[in-house]
């Protein structure tokens, strides 16, 4: 009258051993959920009680007692549904419980016995690799299951074939990683925008270095538009990269992410999101939109729209690459390892410097619109770059010389990753002593860097995203060092830095 069962629950980026534990007795006919079920799982006696009904089994009319350990692990959602019914049919006989000891179950039922599909497949598949089972899974979550290596996953569409399957009268279809479509994915051309020649350029430092970006000039410069071509510029991601960006989407419940199996994520929130949308949390955590952007980009467009402590939250994973989400009973950690575009106008109105139309914004308004920014914020973009406006003769008339495309410059890219894979990291990535020497800097360089430092006030970070914006730029020109030129092209991406008081002037706001 005991059946045990496996099956896995849903704890940020992991997917800890659940254990289903069916005890059937005699007393009155009743059925109790214990081990710290939500709603959600405690609503699962009613599914399983038609389920089993509908798909031709007997309920038990016994005290059915159903525990979920680990006890103090919350449980939540309707992945617990088959997992419980089988240890129902066990207990009672009306299945085999030998299988049981091999197999890992996760599914919900309905209530005519068709298993519908669950979040967080893709990790359970893989921890129930890891310790030698097979799991179990809906036929919905065929694609997503197909993702992990090498897994061994059992595809089922309703719960009588998880019965025959147990039973030894059929087999259960497995899925393979064979299912995973690549895609080649369609990525807007970079020939798109007209004119922009440094900010083109900085686009290509930006992902050839994984550099984060700003963008900042009046509206309609086209600061949207070179955003959107960032995706198309970086290389396709590794294995395991995109293990890792296909198992958060797993997590957050998102669409089928097979056909963009190797394809980085671009991830666009709106200015009126909150922190834990930007960041993720919530009383189930779920990963947020930086983590949903992990190997990929972020682009915040209208920057200083956004709320400012939403943005404060953003300086620790810019540097750290994951976010902890901390809660009273325990710590879930996620991967948030992305690079940020940002796109901001010079003041309220947008026509701050615009050489033909006029902005009505007073100093004390555009000093408040650009402080909504802290400088450690500002600090963290290795490029900040302006976006002027071009002149009408740009725009109308035709590409003269070499056209940018986003094919050819894409090839720039990957032969700049190509000489940063020897040191393990990307140029972005690189701190302590690996600085030091992939920027071995002679001593006129050195020079140069602590007058420019003492002159324009730049903090020890600034500093060192330089060194590493100029490593890039190196890169680019497959040079074993680092020159005086990298060095003067990589602090001319810094426009942005707060300026010493001895350098501002009265009136100055409008500078």
């Amino acid at each position: 009258m005991l059946a045990t069962v496996y099956t896995r629950a849903r704890l940020g980026m992991d997917a800890p051993l659940v254990t289903v534990e069916v005890h059937l007795s005699s007393g009155l006919p009743s059925l109790s959920i214990v081990g710290l079920p939500e709603t959600a799982v405690r609503e699962s006696k009613d599914r399983v009680r038609s389920a089993l009904m509908n798909a031709g089994f007997e309920f038990p009319a016994r005290r059915i007692t159903i525990n979920l350990a680990p006890a103090d692990l919350p449980k939540d959602g309707g992945r617990f549904d088959l997992p419980i019914a089988l240890g129902i049919l066990a207990a009672s006989g009306q299945v085999a419980s030998e299988p049981l000891h091999s197999l890992e179950f996760l599914g919900e039922l309905s209530l005519d016995g068709v298993l519908r599909c669950v979040r967080g497949i893709l990790p359970a598949v893989i921890a129930s690799e890891a310790v030698g089972r097979r799991l179990i899974v809906p036929d919905d979550n065929r694609d997503e299951a197909a993702l992990a290596p090498d897994a061994r996953t059992l595809i089922a569409a309703n719960l009588l074939q998880v019965c025959e399957h147990l039973n030894g009268r059929s087999e259960l279809e497995t899925v393979g990683a064979s299912s995973v479509i690549a895609d080649e994915p369609e990525y807007p051309c970079l020939s798109d925008v007209r004119g922009q020649v440094v900010p083109k350029r900085a686009l290509l430092i930006a992902a050839a270095g994984g550099h984060n970006l700003m963008l900042f000039g009046p509206p309609g410069t086209g600061k949207s538009m070179l955003a959107s071509r960032l995706p198309g510029l970086l290389p396709p991601l590794q294995d395991q990269d995109a293990l890792e960006v296909a198992s958060v989407h797993s997590v957050a419940g998102l669409a089928d992410q097979r056909h963009f199996w190797r394809q980085p994520p671009y991830r666009a929130p709106h200015h009126t999101a909150s922190g834990v949308a930007l960041v993720g949390g919530g009383s189930s955590p779920r990963p947020g939109e930086i983590s949903l952007a992990h190997k990929g980009v972020l682009f915040l467009d209208e920057l200083p729209e956004f709320d400012r402590k939403v943005l404060e939250v953003l300086r620790e994973p810019m540097e750290s690459g994951e976010i902890v989400i901390s809660r009273a009973a325990r710590q879930l950690t996620f991967p948030a390892r992305f690079q940020v575009v940002a796109a901001m106008n010079p003041c309220p109105c947008g026509f701050l410097g615009h050489p033909r139309v006029e902005c009505r914004c007073s100093g004390q308004q555009v000093a408040r619109y650009q402080g909504r920014l802290s400088g450690p914020l500002l600090d963290r973009f290795d490029l900040q770059v302006e976006v002027p406006v071009q002149t009408s003769d740009a725009l109308l008339g035709r590409n003269v010389g070499e056209v940018l495309t986003t094919q050819t410059l894409r090839q720039q890219v990957l032969s700049a990753r190509s000489a940063q894979a020897g040191r393990g990291v990307l140029n972005r990535q690189l701190a302590g002593s690996n600085l030091e020497e992939a920027c071995q800097l002679s001593d006129g360089s050195r020079s140069l860097l602590t007058k420019a430092m003492d002159r324009l006030g730049w903090s020890a970070r600034a500093l060192h995203r330089i060194m590493r914006v100029s490593r890039t730029i190196a890169d680019l020109e497959a040079c074993a060092t680092v020159e005086d030129r990298h060095l003067i092209e990589a602090m001319g991406y810094r426009k942005l830095d707060r300026k010493p008081a001895s350098l501002s002037q009265p009136g100055s706001a409008r500078a």
